[in-house]
């Protein structure tokens, strides 16, 4: 019903056709040949051409590689990664806010105290170094917990904001005087008003993990094995693929990086004006 509702939403449904249309194309990893990965297996610096075999139908890159099943094994693991960082992220944002909020006193300000420390260290400073320390141990999941480090504590706030303005509504207190239990206040009568603003931020720690992730692999400190947009962009600017005219190499996950931030953009857009009726006339 909520998604029936959603999709009426211009909006949100552009912005879902897109992320469909996206994550169609990095479907297509499943049809990666079992030697995508090896260096010089095709001819180096061939330009696309049109042709039966998906392999070429992007060019190559110059340690002859297939662009295609790169950028199709790199729309695959970005995607991993921002959904791994805002189930871990978002769904820790979401417990502290609502015990802080509702519980409040030693509680609330010992959550309140953590989630300052972390919101006033600059991010980036903090992924590099992170980044640094665990090289030997980077995976897709491992950068899904460096980032994860930062993106807990804003939703820590903006829930426990909301937590703190609905237990003095009448519908709560009414809950309390009858007897009901907390955890049950908290899932039947404030976790509903909190649902759609939880989903918004969901999407919105998917779009900053992928981010994340792609400013440290530019940089030269993402898991460089792996295929994922930002390392898609980090060895290209490595061979001096732009310099060389190789804008088959460079173009694909510039292209995608906009589109996967354009829909899922439009999709938190989408529902912020579904949960928000002043945004929905407006």
């Amino acid at each position: 019903m909520i998604f029936l509702n959603l999709i009426r939403n211009t909006k949100f449904r552009v912005g879902f056709i897109l992320l469909v249309i996206i994550v169609i194309l990095g479907s297509f990893s499943v049809y990666s040949p079992p030697y995508y990965k090896q260096w010089y297996r095709l001819p180096i610096d061939q330009p696309p051409r049109l042709s039966a075999d998906l392999q070429y139908i992007l060019g190559t890159t110059s340690n002859g590689r297939s662009v295609f099943y790169i950028l199709v094994n790199a729309i695959k693991n970005s995607f991993i990664i921002g959904l791994f960082t805002a189930l871990i992220a978002s769904h820790i944002g979401l417990l502290a806010g609502l015990v802080a909020g509702f519980r409040g006193g030693v509680v609330d300000k010992t959550i309140m105290l953590l989630a300052d420390v972390i919101i006033v260290i600059p991010a980036l400073p903090l992924y590099i170094l992170l980044a640094m320390f665990l090289r030997k141990v980077l995976t897709i999941y491992t950068i899904g917990l460096i980032v994860s480090v930062t993106s807990w504590a804003w939703p820590t706030r903006q829930v426990r904001a909301l937590t703190m303005s609905l237990i003095e509504r009448e519908f709560v207190i009414t809950a309390k005087l009858s007897g009901m239990s907390s955890m049950k206040i908290i899932v039947s009568e404030i976790f509903p008003y909190i649902l759609g603003w939880h989903l918004a931020n969901f999407t919105n720690t998917v779009l900053y993990a992928i981010g994340s992730e792609s400013s440290l692999a530019v940089l030269g400190l993402s898991i460089l094995h792996e295929d994922t947009l930002g390392t898609m962009i980090y060895w290209a600017l490595q061979y001096g693929a732009l310099y060389r005219g190789l804008v088959w190499w460079v173009v694909p996950p510039v292209i995608v990086i906009i589109l996967i931030f354009t829909s899922l953009y439009l999709i938190s857009l989408g529902i912020s004006e579904y949960i928000n009726p002043r945004l929905r006339s407006r």
